[in-house]
């Protein structure tokens, strides 16, 4: 099949062991970022099968209608960004891995990262260093302070579990059923969600962007955290209220707020007022991204292609797409 692969901006998948899967196919790679629908139409003119590379290339009716020989879209995780109802029109298979049972460990350590970097507030330390000034102001230990996650699901319960090496308090949000799985774990759960937010040190939201979760931390749960506090969020920028950001941070509430997610990505305008902002620590959406964990999910990318190819169709979303080429 002619695969074309999108995204890839440091050129990192071929140099990959898990590459070596698609040997039998003719496989194309971009390394750069087209928004332009004609441009794109127009690149990918001869793809059967097209591999995302995560959400950074939205599938719309407008793009697949221009793609007639495409046969199959190809990724891993959740898939706001795709149109599946339109792939289904036009007799396109869409498949992706949405159950997978390890957790992104590189994303729940970037969580974790951030949180030490904040409580030390390394930016600012680093600054000051290279610019002879030595040290610049006094952080916080981790020892004895509240950890609260909001999402008890993989991601959620590694965090979980790293705060606890740490020697924190942790406290559990989210469903019913994720509070009883923290409980059987050891972990608190908040008694309420106002109380995660009044009482946590550091806050990480760990949901996925759904319907019911789109906007779903307002202004009103930021303004009730501390001055003190830090907010982390390396899961969807959707997940927060629009312009909840910077109300918070123009109140002060929390002191900082550490980010992995934005609303438009990639986020090039330094004078933007959320990243710009000094109480915020801005990291450009690396948190699945080292050479292990891209190298075990586009493994799964590619048996996906493997498997479709082999006329035995793997973790397709929209199955009358396949009768549709019928």
């Amino acid at each position: 099949m002619k695969v074309h692969i999108l995204d890839d901006w440091f050129d990192t998948l071929r140099h990959l062991p898990s590459f070596e899967k698609l040997a039998g196919h003719d496989v194309t790679v971009w390394t750069d970022h087209v928004e332009d629908v004609d441009k794109l139409a127009e690149r990918l003119a001869d793809a059967e099968a097209l591999v995302l590379f995560r959400e950074r290339t939205p599938i719309t009716e407008e793009l697949v209608s221009r793609l007639p020989k495409l046969r199959l879209i190809s990724m891993r995780g959740a898939y706001p960004h795709v149109d599946v109802e339109a792939c289904t029109r036009h007799g396109i298979a869409f498949a992706s891995d949405t159950s997978a049972g390890r957790p992104s460990v590189a994303a729940a350590e970037l969580s974790f990262a951030l949180i030490l970097a904040a409580a030390r507030g390394l930016p600012e330390q680093m600054a000051s260093c290279k610019a002879g000034r030595w040290q610049a102001g006094v952080g916080q230990s981790l020892e004895g302070r509240t950890l609260g996650i909001w999402g008890f699901g993989r991601l959620g319960r590694r965090v979980a579990q790293y705060g606890r090496a740490f020697d924190m308090r942790v406290q559990i949000w989210g469903s019913e059923e994720g509070r009883a799985r923290a409980r059987s774990e050891g972990f608190e759960a908040a008694p309420s969600r106002e109380a995660l937010f009044e009482t946590s040190d550091f806050l990480s939201l760990h949901l996925r962007l759904v319907p019911s979760t789109r906007g779903v931390v307002t202004a009103d749960d930021l303004l009730r955290m501390k001055p003190s506090a830090t907010l982390v969020n390396t899961s969807r920028a959707g997940l927060v209220a629009p312009g909840a950001l910077l109300a918070a941070l123009e109140a002060g509430r929390p002191g900082r707020i550490a980010l992995d997610v934005f609303d438009v990505e990639p986020l090039t305008d330094p004078g933007d007022p959320v990243l710009s902002h000094p109480r915020v620590i801005a990291t450009p959406h690396i948190g699945f991204v080292t050479e292990d964990e891209l190298d075990r999910q586009f493994s799964d990318v590619y048996d996906q292609i493997n498997a479709f190819a082999e006329g035995r169709p793997l973790n397709v979303i929209n199955p009358e797409a396949l009768r549709a080429r019928d």
